[in-house]
């Protein structure tokens, strides 16, 4: 049996993947989980944050966001059985690769998959549900009638935010970074019965640099500013200083604290987020906050552990009822997930990559 690992020969190198054999699967414990995997989906693989939480290995495992049928439980196991769907991230420190046949899981990373709901769009979907539920729910709070701005909307990320924000009766802004883009998002409907009118209420396209987003933001808001912004990341130097194209397209710092409301939240991707006094001050004056969004703290500490569960039975809610309708590439079949997950760890994947089984 197969399994896909990343290594990193030395820090700021690339990383190479490659298939490992694995040895048979150690016994059942108590709690664990024998799923057979049917989908799993690939991420980016943040190695800096692996190494600080000291869990840097020679080969790290890849795919973490699976799902399939419980084959076997273990004796202590109280929400599963054998043939249930399932569907879950694999922990942080999980020595199990997704991209694998068969795994073990520990049953408090799982939750069950309705049975309309395929595969690929369960694996697909859980993190940037997961991210979004965080962003939206935990470091703000979306309610009818709020104002959201979702940078980069027509990221497989920046679509859920979108459709959970339009869900819960706020009005949605959002950039576009290509034209085939900012048609997706003006394409974008909800289900149901207000199907006509698009999901965003206003797209900016900022792929050829000549349209200020903050003043955009302001003009929609009737110069109210907008209540949460979700970032894809920011600039924090002028435009000459940072040269690459790719951060030519995030707004800078100072245009989201300028279009932030009164009592704004402001949930940032850009780790490095550095704030100057003026910077500061301006935040001050308008009552707003800044939160970083990191999914990873739900599996780093057990004590939100039901209500992690519950909003990954949610996720699956909004999946099954259409509420969350992902961007998915096409499956990709086993032999070609090397491939995919080196375009992944590269960022030049639009769409989320799922292998399925």
């Amino acid at each position: 049996m197969k399994a896909l690992y990343g290594q990193q020969n030395s820090p700021g190198e690339e990383m190479t993947f490659v298939f490992q054999e694995r040895e048979s699967l150690p016994p059942t414990r108590d709690h664990d989980v024998k799923v057979q995997v049917r989908a799993c989906a690939l991420s980016w693989m943040d190695t800096k944050l692996l190494s600080e939480v000291k869990l840097k290995k020679e080969l790290v495992p890849v795919g973490r966001e699976i799902s399939g049928v419980v084959l076997e439980v273990g004796s202590k196991v109280t929400f599963f059985q054998p043939d249930d769907e399932v569907v879950g991230i694999l922990p942080l420190d999980s020595e199990e690769s997704g991209v694998c046949e068969v795994i073990l899981v520990h049953e408090h990373y799982l939750v069950h998959k309705p049975q309309k709901v395929c595969w690929a769009e369960a694996a697909g979907t859980v993190r940037d549900g997961l991210r979004a539920y965080t962003a939206l729910h935990y470091l703000s709070q979306v309610s009818p009638g709020t104002s959201v701005l979702v940078l980069d909307g027509a990221s497989p990320f920046g679509t859920i935010a979108i459709q959970l924000a339009q869900h819960r009766g706020a009005k949605v802004i959002s950039t576009a970074h290509s034209l085939e883009d900012k048609q997706y998002l003006e394409r974008l409907r909800p289900t149901g019965e207000g199907g006509r009118q698009p999901l965003v209420a206003r797209v900016i396209d900022v792929s050829h640099g000549k349209i200020d987003v903050a003043e955009s933001c302001l003009e929609e808001t009737g110069g109210l500013g907008v209540d949460i912004v979700l970032d894809a990341g920011v600039r924090l130097y002028s435009a000459e200083d940072e040269p690459t194209s790719k951060s030519q397209l995030l707004p800078h710092k100072h245009d989201i604290i300028t279009l932030l409301g009164v009592g704004g939240h402001w949930i940032t991707m850009e780790k490095n987020l550095q704030l100057d006094p003026p910077d500061s001050h301006s935040l001050f004056l308008k009552g707003a906050t800044v939160s970083f969004l990191n999914d990873e703290i739900w599996n780093l500490s057990s004590v939100q552990q039901g209500k992690y569960l519950a909003i990954l039975e949610d996720i699956m809610e909004k999946l099954s009822s259409s509420v969350f309708r992902p961007q998915l590439d096409e499956p990709i079949p086993l032999y070609e997930a090397k491939v995919s997950m080196e375009i992944v760890q590269k960022n030049q994947a639009r769409k989320r990559q799922v292998i399925q089984f």
